[in-house]
Formats: structure tokens, sequence, C-alpha cells
């Protein structure tokens, strides 16, 4: 059945044509995502659909069951209303049918005869209603979403106008998703959520029984959760049934298509056209009127035909290139005992660190956790407590932080822009042309900018730095996916080094050779990427689990009756000698292995370590089975 039909819609802004004659359908129970470049209209569309904004020409048809859940803005609620009572405003009607319950037992209390018998009724429909409408499970819900958000018991005591942005907007979806609703319309869902957060909810979409349309820019997020693309692009709009990494093989397919349809045409178009030139020229030298008929005949047919648009294949990114001209020394950063804490709460603990010149680094963790702490330890702008931070020789840092703010935000992008590097106007509008700032936007004031905007002066300024260590905090916010692929590629051909915290998993696995977690206030390393970082935890939680069952049968040998025997030993408790050997041998070999060795020992180590590894993973599986 169809959820929301659009039929040629068209909206214009002032003279602007934003929306171009899109047409398209969502059926009940898809996963549908919407992407673009920024500026493309795919916020417009989510709002002519919820009716915050009207269309100008076209149909609109949302089914009559249909009741839509979105999050346009952040509301304003008066001084004193908690984060909990925001969150159980999700549940209005259901509050009120419980205080009219509420009210009828009180009546029943005092009231006799018929009238007893009528409220006895009227107390029996309400309560199936309430059932009906999951009532008794509210506090269920309530905990299921506020465990996969993050939503703490001491952060739903807290006010919702002290919350920051990013905050507000977490505790907006959760009550969005609380809400009895059959279709989600969900702007960029997983923008301030940690990984752990991200993967909650990807799990809590894919199990929605009813309709959701995501727009996003997290391309993990798209390939893990929709099976349906809408690609808005210049104001209209591309259907692909599929997810992200079908569409991006599906949209290149169909490039080339229509690529080679429109050279076909231009083919042929230009071989009837010389027939008409040709034809009329015949005509005029032999005086033949047959000649000009048949040209006319050709032009005819010429007329009718529907002429191929030109396909884009590239459209204008920015030009992304970063060039460290003096290379630093090979230690880049060492880091050895530092602490930090703020209010007495402790955020780095002991922590050791080290970067190496070339390395593409990520660090991960949960929000909270101090990764925008370590990166300011780093960067100088926060003392540390204990132990020390050093720089080393040569080493030229460019800091992008997560919230960009300018000194005067009165001033504009160009008066910004030739502050810093003097040139001419000109060469400062060439410069900028590079970045996607283009004719009057280089007038734009600093203040007005959007994220995206920011962002990408942001990056200017650091190419123009020439700095050979880039750390970068949540680089890819506001960027659309064109802009993030840029940059991926932009700091994959970076011959300097680069320290990144991000969120977006595609991006990480991408462009990080190393992964740090940042957990309890320490480091620990992967060698590897996103990929292999989700890999090595999962055989970590793995192998804990089988450590707990050996616990646990170890508990149950204990506390049943010792049978004494002679010059013998029990088969388990070999098992679990061997075990304990095996475990000693594979923490030394990665104590070596973090050593300075050449490629070939570290490979033999390598070997070495995964036949022990599988050597232990079956004796512990022995173990679980004696």
């Amino acid at each position: 059945m169809i959820e929301i039909a659009l039929k040629n819609i068209k909206k214009y802004y002032g003279g602007n044509e934003i929306i171009k004659d899109i047409s398209l359908e969502v059926i009940r129970g898809e996963k549908v995502g919407i992407v673009g470049v920024n500026g493309s209209g795919k916020t417009t569309l989510f709002k002519i659909i919820t009716g915050n904004e009207n269309h100008d020409q076209g149909t609109l048809a949302i089914s009559k069951g249909a009741v839509l859940g979105y999050l346009d803005q952040i509301p304003v609620f008066s001084d004193g209303v908690l984060v909990s009572e925001v969150l159980e405003m999700a549940f209005q009607e259901e509050f009120k049918l419980l205080k009219e319950i509420r009210a009828l037992e009180q009546g029943m209390a005092i009231t006799t005869g018929k009238e007893l018998d009528r409220i006895m009724k009227q107390y029996a429909d309400l309560h199936d209603l309430y059932t009906f409408k999951g009532g008794y499970e509210i506090e269920e819900r309530i905990s299921k979403v506020c465990t996969g958000l993050k939503i703490t018991e001491e952060f739903k005591g807290r006010q919702f106008n002290s919350l920051s942005g990013g905050e507000k907007t977490t505790v907006m979806l959760g009550k969005i998703l609380l809400q009895t609703c059959n279709v989600l319309l969900l702007d960029e869902p997983s923008n301030h959520l940690d990984m752990e957060s991200i993967e909650w909810l990807e799990g809590y979409l894919r199990d929605y029984r009813g309709t959701v349309v995501i727009i996003s820019h997290d391309r993990y997020f798209l390939d893990r959760v929709v099976n349906k693309i809408i690609e808005v692009e210049a104001g209209e709009a591309e259907i692909y049934h599929g997810n992200y990494s079908y569409f991006v093989e599906e949209k290149n397919r169909r490039l080339l298509e229509a690529m080679n349809a429109y050279k076909n045409q231009e083919k042929k178009l230009k071989s009837m056209e010389e027939s008409i030139k040709r034809l009329r020229q015949w005509g005029i030298q032999g005086d033949n009127e047959k000649f000009f008929k048949k040209a006319a005949s050709i032009q005819k047919r010429l007329d009718k035909i529907e002429r191929l648009k030109k396909p884009i294949m590239e459209r204008k990114k920015a030009q992304l290139q970063f060039n460290a001209k003096d290379r630093s020394g090979k230690d880049v950063i060492s880091m050895k005992g530092v602490n930090k804490s703020f209010d007495g709460e402790g955020i780095l603990s002991s922590l050791d660190m080290e970067l190496s010149y070339g390395e593409k680094v990520a660090i991960l963790g949960k929000n909270g956790c101090g990764k925008t702490t370590l990166i300011k330890v780093i960067t100088g702008q926060y003392s540390c407590e204990a132990g020390e931070v050093k720089i080393g020789s040569n080493v030229k840092i460019g800091y992008l932080e997560q919230n960009i703010v300018f000194p005067n935000e009165g001033e504009t992008i160009l008066g910004y822009f030739r502050d810093k590097y003097p040139c001419n106007e000109g060469v400062a509008r060439s410069i900028l042309s590079k970045y996607l700032f283009y004719g009057e936007d280089v007038f734009k004031k600093l203040g007005s900018l959007s994220g995206g905007e920011k962002s990408r002066l942001r990056l200017c300024q650091l190419i123009y730095d020439n700095v050979n260590t880039l750390i970068l905090d949540e680089p890819t916010n506001h960027l659309d996916i064109e802009s993030r692929e840029m940059l991926e590629e932009s700091l994959d051909d970076f011959k300097g080094t680069v320290l990144f915290i991000s969120h977006d998993r595609y991006f990480v696995n991408g462009l990080a050779e190393k992964v740090m977690l940042l957990n309890d206030g320490k480091i620990t390393e992967y060698q590897g990427n996103y990929d292999y970082y989700k890999e090595k935890c999962k055989d970590e939680a793995s192998i804990g689990e089988k450590k707990n069952q050996i616990c646990t049968k170890k508990k149950e040998s204990l506390s049943k009756p010792k049978v004494i025997q002679t010059n013998k030993v029990k088969p388990q408790e070999k098992i679990e000698i061997e075990i304990e050997e095996l475990e000693q041998i594979i923490s030394s070999i990665e104590v070596k292995m973090q050593s300075e060795l050449s490629l070939e020992q570290l490979q033999t180590l390598q070997n070495e370590k995964e036949e022990l590894q599988n050597k232990l993973d079956l004796l512990l599986e022995a173990w679980v089975g004696a």
C-alpha cells in the first residue's frame, strides 16, 4: 500500500525553483534513504511531506492511517521542564486515559446501583483502550530508548533548556521514537550520537514495523538500514531500489548508459542535419523540388525527436590538496602518564600514546569519554595535571575544531582570507572558488555561514598554512557525502600525519590505518581500520565469554565433592594448564610486536600468534565441552 505519494511537486523560494517536478511513492513498511548534496532540496521535501511547507504545484497524498513522527526544529519549553518530562510528552494521550481511569476508580468507591454499573463499563472500556495503546509498557519503552541513546537517569533529571544543541536533538529523537506513529521522518538522526548509539538506532529502525524515511550523509548507516534510495539532485529525484552501496553502483551504470544514449542520439541528430543540408544543396544545384521535399520530411522527423539532456558525469567539487612542504621528525606526539580531570572527575588517567610520522589514526570512544579533551591537551588548549606531552621536532600542527567559531563574525569570507593570506582580490576569489565559494558568496558574513561552509573555509585555511600534522575533531560534520569523499581522498594523499576523531564509520574505515580506543581514561590500540577494530572487539568478547563459561565450570566443580585420585591429573585441569601457558606466550609475543622490528620479523611473530590463538580457541572450546 502507498503511504506517501508526490506527483509533479514544484516549490519556489522567490524566483528560485528548489523542487522541480518531483514524483515519487513510499510504500508502507519501506526503509527509504534520501541523499543529495547540501542545498539540493532534501529538507524542503521533508517539510512539504509534513505540511510545514506549502508546495506551489503538484499533488501530495498521505494515506489516511498514517501518523507521522518528524523533528523539524528544537521546540522551546518553559524553564524547569526536565528531560524526563519531555520524553513523557510522547505519551500524552496515554497519560490522559490513565487520569480518566484513576478518576473513575475514585468514582466507583463512592457510587452504587446503576450508576456504578455505568462507571464500571466505562472503566472497562478505557482500561482496554489503555492496554491496547501500550500504557502498561510505557516505562519499559522509555527504558529501552534511553538505554540505546545513552540517556542516563542523571541526564533525565536535567533541565531541557540547560542542554547543548546536540543533547537536545538526541532527546527529541528519543521522544519521536517513543511516539505512537507508523511513519518516521528522520533528518540526520545519527548526528550527535556515538558509535554504540548509532548501531543501536540501526537495529531499532531495521526492526521497526512502520515506514521510515531518512535524510542522512552516513553511508554505513544507509547501507545497514535502508532498502531504497531517493537521490535529490538539482531539485529532481531519482529512485534506486537498494541500499547505499547498490545506489553508488547503479548510479554509475545509469550515468554511463545515459551518456551512451546521449552520444548515440547526438550522432543520429548530426547525421540527419547533414542529410537535410546535403538534400537542400542538391535541390538548389539541380533545381529539383523532390530534394527539398525529402529535406522537409527529415526536418519534420528531426523536430519531433525529444532531445536527451547531456548527463553530468561529475559535478563541481571543492579542490582540497593538503601539502606538507616540510616533513616532521619520526616521533610526532608522545604522551606518557597523562592525567586530566574536571571538577574532580578523572577524564584521562595515566594515559600513554605515541604518534609517528605518516600515520593516519582514528580516536574512537563513547560520547563524553574525553576524546576532545585528549586533542585539546595535545594542542595545548588544556594543561595536564600529571605526565608529559612532547611534540616532535619540526611538527607543524593544523587543528580543525568540532565547533568552528571565527573571531570576527561580521567579517566577510573574502576579507577574512585576504587578512590571513595577503593577495589581490582576483587571486583570493580564484582560490576561494576551489572551495565552492563563487561570485557573491565571497561577501557572505562569517557569522551567517552554514556548518558546511565554515568547514570548507577552515579546511582551505589549513591547506594554505602548509602544516605537516593534521588534528581533526569530527571533520565530516556538516559535510555532504560528496564533500566527505573528497576529504577522504585528500587526506589519503596527504604525506603528513593525521590524528582524527570521527563517528563516521565509512570515513574511519577508508582513512584510518590504526584505531585508538579511548576508554576509562586510557588508550587501547588496534593496528587496522574500523572493520579490523570491530572484528577484534568481537574476538575479545568471544574469548571473554568463553572465559566466563570456564569460571562458571570451575565454581561448579568446586561445589561438587572431590573424588580423590592417585597419580592422575584430571583432563579439565590439564586443559586449564595448557590454556594459561598459551595465554602467557601470546601476551609475550604481543609485547615483542610493540618494539621496533623489521616487516619480516613482524610477519613471523604475527603468524606465530595466529597459530597459537587457533590452538587456544580449540582448547577453550574443549574445556567448555568437557
